[in-house]
């Protein structure tokens, strides 16, 4: 779609006003286009998801997906809208939709990280939006059918983080098959699916979540595994000082279990150190790569921990991150 067809696309739908429309390509994604549009009215954002995505892998997945996150957006503002933007209109035929656009100095998490400013208020609010996501829509019939979106989830994070790592890293390749299998039987909660700094945007007091495309009905140890394993890799990344990185780790786990409430899953740590363990070695080995990770060594101790530890994952996620710790830091 062009430039012109969305801008009249924005006409018909009342969104763009006046003479004056300027669009704005926004970066960080490699899975939709996304425009800043800015009217005499006022700014919002027009996302569209791409059949392709932008990697350097061959890399297919169905446009759908942007009904899929339209609609998680409209459950989650159900349960948390101070974090959660506002939909304003959709064009599912042409596969896009326009949202809330959250300014106001507002940065995201990862720029944070990236930055080495770890700030334990932000790990504590994103574990908190999470379990309160998870709680609300833990074993419910009527989502568990809403978001019946297990092909979507597998051609999005299942192939192409779990399956092409397996292909990749053979030594394990049993493991992240097995848990490949196992995802695709879970259905315990609404998972977002991209649960990660680079999604979430902090501004004083307020956490806000983007880009919940994949969103699938699965287990919620996807989402926190996927949140973890970003802090592990960023302590990676200032292995010279790693532990106020690794700090946030035990508060983002602590204030997700106080919001999602005792009596929900016994094994939901374990699961989540499992899953932990192959999205480390997915993000260095998989079609999505983190792109900060630059050194061969860093990706070698990336390969070498998760090698190691994948055939007996530690059961509780303090024993993961002691053990990380001491083998990111060791000469």
């Amino acid at each position: 779609m062009t430039s012109t067809e969305l801008i009249a696309r924005l006409r018909s739908a009342g969104l763009a006003t006046g003479s004056e429309v300027r669009l704005t390509p926004l970066g960080g994604g490699v899975s939709s286009d996304i425009h800043l549009v800015e009217t005499k009215g006022g700014c919002f954002v027009v996302k569209r998801a791409l059949p392709k995505l932008r990697v350097r892998d061959e890399w297919f997945a169905d446009v759908s997906r942007n009904r899929v996150e339209r609609d998680w957006f409209e459950y989650a503002r159900g349960v948390a809208p101070e974090s959660v933007p506002r939909i304003l209109a959709a064009d599912p035929e042409a596969g896009w939709f326009a949202m809330e656009y959250v300014g106001g100095g507002a940065v995201t998490w990862k720029a944070r990280l990236l930055a080495g400013d770890a700030r334990p208020e932000d790990a504590r609010r994103a574990g908190v939006l999470l379990g309160r996501l998870h709680r609300s829509s833990w074993a419910d019939q009527a989502m568990r059918g809403r978001f019946s979106t297990l092909p979507n989830f597998h051609a999005l994070r299942i192939a192409p983080y779990l399956l092409t790592t397996a292909e990749r890293v053979p030594a394990v390749a049993a493991e992240l098959r097995d848990e490949a299998r196992r995802l695709e039987h879970s259905d315990q909660a609404l998972v977002h699916g991209d649960y990660s700094p680079k999604n979430l945007l902090v501004s004083g007091d307020r956490v806000t979540v983007l880009d919940a495309e994949v969103a699938w009905f699965g287990d919620p140890a996807f989402d926190v595994a996927f949140l973890l394993t970003h802090l592990h890799l960023k302590a990676l990344l200032h292995a010279s000082r790693p532990d106020p990185i690794l700090a946030l780790i035990p508060t983002f786990w602590s204030a997700y279990q106080d919001a999602l409430g005792t009596g929900r899953d016994e094994r939901l740590e374990e699961r989540t150190a499992r899953l932990l363990l192959c999205l480390l070695l997915a993000r260095v080995h998989g079609k999505s790569p983190v792109e900060y990770l630059t050194a061969p060594s860093q990706r070698e101790v990336v390969t070498e921990f998760c090698c190691r530890h994948l055939p007996r994952p530690p059961r509780e996620l303090a024993a993961m991150t002691s053990a990380w710790r001491q083998f990111i830091i060791s000469p």
